[in-house]
């Protein structure tokens, strides 16, 4: 059996052009969605002096880069049934590509500990999120997601280059060792973790304030009641995106786990199209969910719609000008000199 050949078996063709596809689509999907995003809280004053908003950029920034650099390499992977774009890129595909879920997944502990901070720990949250401290954090977010990356690049410990069997470039083993669980503990598991134990530390700190308010305190004031509401709507929002994250990577861990010599490989297909899915589906969460964000994204669309109205009046406003000024100069027609004098 040739290489080809061998290559066919493990990856039917009609699944290698399902991920292209959905590669292609999630790309176009994915740009879009996050661009808007980030303009939307960019553009929103209320949104924008939010702690919380600086991570959401972030994780919004990280999902963008996914869609702009690792989907249209993934596509013209599975188009081809082999890399084609050179060693360089090779190479620095699964930087971008694990580093890029490492961001994603430190960011969701980010805005989890802001959450739990803001509800539990309330006389702390001034000076835990001031602007430099935010800038901070980002700052480190961003540098662990991409240092676990430095020993393979390098070659220190395993080496990024092309799986043959698999047309993927990745992490593989260098002497025999290969840091690829390590950075699946400390980029993926441990940081879900400690996300896990943060909810349920604020749901429990929520139910407690609750039953509190209830037996001391029956009633609050207005404008208590409306931010302690906004702040849980905020709160179950990001809890519903990590959910969805987990959703969506999860089985990807799990096939790579329990099937790495890809013996159904229908679903390692299936569940990277549902990893890819990850880098998509926020903005579509964050319109269907959350008031403020809706919001958002309705000041924004109505920036546009008045900036483009501006634009065609302005530009019939100098059409019709121009035809004005043309009529005129048409009309106006100087007496000339000669005729008068042959008259």
């Amino acid at each position: 059996m040739d290489d080809d050949d061998y290559k066919y078996v493990r990856y039917p063709r009609e699944a290698t052009i399902f991920a292209a596809i959905c590669a292609v689509l999630f790309c176009v999907l994915g740009v879009l969605g996050n661009f808007v995003t980030v303009l939307a809280l960019i553009k929103c004053p209320k949104l924008r002096n939010h702690a919380t908003t600086a991570f959401v950029l972030s994780l919004c920034i990280s999902d963008l880069l996914f869609c702009t650099i690792n989907l249209p390499l993934t596509a013209a992977r599975y188009i081809y049934e082999k890399w084609i774009l050179g060693d360089a890129l090779c190479q620095l595909f699964p930087v971008f590509f694990y580093g890029n879920v490492a961001v994603s997944v430190l960011n969701m502990v980010a805005i989890t500990l802001n959450r739990y901070v803001l509800i539990s720990c309330y006389e702390y949250y001034s000076k835990l999120y001031s602007k430099i401290s935010i800038c901070m954090q980002l700052l480190c977010t961003w540098g662990i997601a991409f240092l676990i990356m430095l020993p393979p690049l390098l070659g220190i410990w395993g080496q990024l280059g092309l799986d043959p069997s698999t047309f993927s470039c990745t992490i593989l083993e260098k002497d025999g060792k290969s840091p690829k669980k390590v950075i699946f503990l400390i980029g993926f598991a441990l940081p879900c973790i400690i996300i896990i134990l943060a909810y349920s530390c604020i749901y429990c700190s929520v139910r407690s304030s609750k039953i509190k308010l209830r037996s001391h305190q029956p009633m609050t004031d207005a404008r208590t009641s409306r931010r302690e509401k906004d702040d849980s709507r905020l709160t179950k929002l990001m809890a519903l995106i990590f959910l969805c994250f987990l959703f969506c990577f999860l089985p990807l861990m799990l096939v790579n786990v329990f099937d790495d010599s890809i013996q159904y490989p229908v679903f390692h297909v299936l569940a990277s199209v549902l990893a890819w899915a990850s880098s998509v589906i926020n903005p579509f969460i964050y319109a269907a969910s959350n008031r403020q964000y809706r919001s958002a994204y309705k000041k924004l669309l109505g920036m546009v719609r008045s900036s483009v109205d501006f634009s065609e009046s302005k530009h019939s406003n100098n059409s019709m000008r121009s035809r004005q000024d043309k009529n005129q100069s048409v009309s106006y027609r100087p007496k000339d000199s000669s005729s008068n004098a042959d008259v």
